[in-house]
């Protein structure tokens, strides 16, 4: 399937901690750009690192136009640093992926034209993910609370590699600070109507710097948002 270059893009990645990590992930995406359009940026999102990562970034945008780094002074648990990548995004299409470079650029240029007959595509990992027992249970329970309290059957829900059109998102306020943006966003595609492709791949394991997304505050945090996302939609229903 043939690149439409005329379709720009936002790869937009929020970061935290990821210093031994970020300036490789820029030079992959730069690096694979070219091929996918003839006009993007690169959206980086500092969610509160302590680990200079931030500085890193700055010094690269600072020779490099298309780099664009923002900071938050605390660290939201993942959620904030999705959103305001979202919002800073000004291209057709915002490719969204974890920082520490998950997916290959093999799989991004596959998965690219999919977007042509989509709103949104969305990696799942084709292979069992060698995570820990607790790993799979916390997983297992939350996609299962997904299912029953929202009926949304995606795969792998927090899939570290997205492609959405910008359209599609422009009138999201999102409302969760952790992980649960996901579903958020799902929601907010399943009311439109929105078409989405899921793409099979294969999730690298990372070779630098250690994942956060599991840490008591950021499970904590992602139930919490669950919890609010859930009476949102019940308090909007009802006022129809």
């Amino acid at each position: 399937m043939e690149t439409d270059k005329r379709l720009s893009i936002s790869f937009v990645m929020p970061m935290y901690n990821e210093k031994d990590n970020i300036a490789g992930t820029i030079d992959k995406i730069r690096s694979v750009a070219g091929e996918l359009t003839h006009d993007y940026e690169i959206i980086v999102v500092d969610d509160g690192s302590t680990d200079g990562c931030g500085e890193v970034v700055d010094q690269i945008a600072d020779a490099d136009n298309a780099i664009r780094s923002f900071r938050l002074e605390q660290n939201t648990k993942f959620g904030g640093a999705f959103a305001e990548g979202f919002r800073r995004a000004s291209r057709d299409v915002i490719m969204y992926m974890d920082s520490d470079m998950p997916v290959s650029l093999d799989h991004i240029k596959r998965s690219f034209p999919l977007i042509h007959e989509a709103d949104i595509v969305t990696g799942y990992s084709e292979v069992k993910k060698g995570d820990t027992f607790r790993r799979k249970v916390i997983s297992g329970v939350y996609n299962l609370m997904v299912r029953a309290l929202f009926g949304l059957h995606i795969r792998d829900i927090n899939s570290g590699y997205k492609i959405v059109r910008r359209a599609l998102v422009e009138d999201l306020d999102f409302i969760s600070r952790s992980p649960f943006i996901d579903v958020e966003l799902f929601l907010h595609a399943k009311k439109k109507n929105a078409r989405v492709q899921q793409f099979p791949l294969i999730f690298h394991s990372r070779t630098a710097g250690k994942s956060y997304i599991a840490r008591l505050p950021v499970i904590f945090a992602t139930f919490r948002d669950m919890i609010k996302v859930k009476l949102n939609e019940t308090f909007n229903r009802k006022c129809r």
